[in-house]
This record gives structure tokens, C-alpha cells and sequence, in this order.
């Protein structure tokens, strides 16, 4: 089970963008990264193809390593450390550390 999933609230704890936070769009687990909705923004230039397609230089989201991200808690309002626990009917919940309660 991964600790960051599609659609999760992070923050960006080391790179350029650090202290921004964000929510999760798609995670690549083979690759261990993420795109991030306003995270990691690069430059990419774009042909126009078609005649009524824009060309020019657009802004998109680049991959980030899961790594340099740390989940945010809703209760505690911060990133912190995740943990899984066990329920009785065998499946896992993820939890913070901090303050015990389910993510």
C-alpha cells in the first residue's frame, strides 16, 4: 500500500518549490513520482499541428520524487509522518503519526 495516493493534500518539503502545497493527480509507483496540480511547473514548447491548435510555449506539471513529498494532515494542518494500521477486518488504513487519526 502507498503512503501517497491520487487525490491527497502534500507539500512539497525539499526542492524549488518547497512549502507549496498541492493535491495529487496521478502517482507513477514504478517510477516513484508524482505530478502535483501547480507543482514542478516546466516550459515546453508546442508545434502547432492542426489549423485551429495554438503553438507557442505552454506551463505544465513535471514529475516529482515521492520522496520530497510529505502528506498533510487534516486534523493536525501540517505534513507529517505516515503509518498504517491494521483493522479487524484485515484491511490497512493509513494514520498519522503525530496525532493517531486516519488519513
Amino acid at each position: 500500500m502507498q503512503k501517497i495516493k491520487k487525490g491527497d493534500q502534500i507539500e512539497v518539503v525539499k526542492g524549488r518549490d518547497s512549502g507549496k502545497k498541492g493535491k495529487v493527480m496521478i502517482v507513477i509507483p514504478d517510477k516513484k513520482r508524482a505530478i502535483v496540480e501547480g507543482i514542478n511547473m516546466v516550459k515546453k514548447h508546442s508545434r502547432r499541428t492542426r489549423q485551429d491548435q495554438q503553438g507557442g510555449i505552454i506551463s505544465i506539471e513535471a514529475p516529482i520524487s515521492l520522496s520530497n513529498l510529505s502528506l498533510l494532515c487534516k486534523n493536525c494542518n501540517r505534513p507529517v509522518r505516515t503509518g498504517f494500521l491494521l483493522l479487524k477486518d484485515g484491511t490497512k488504513s493509513r494514520i498519522c503519526k503525530v496525532c493517531k487519526q486516519a488519513i
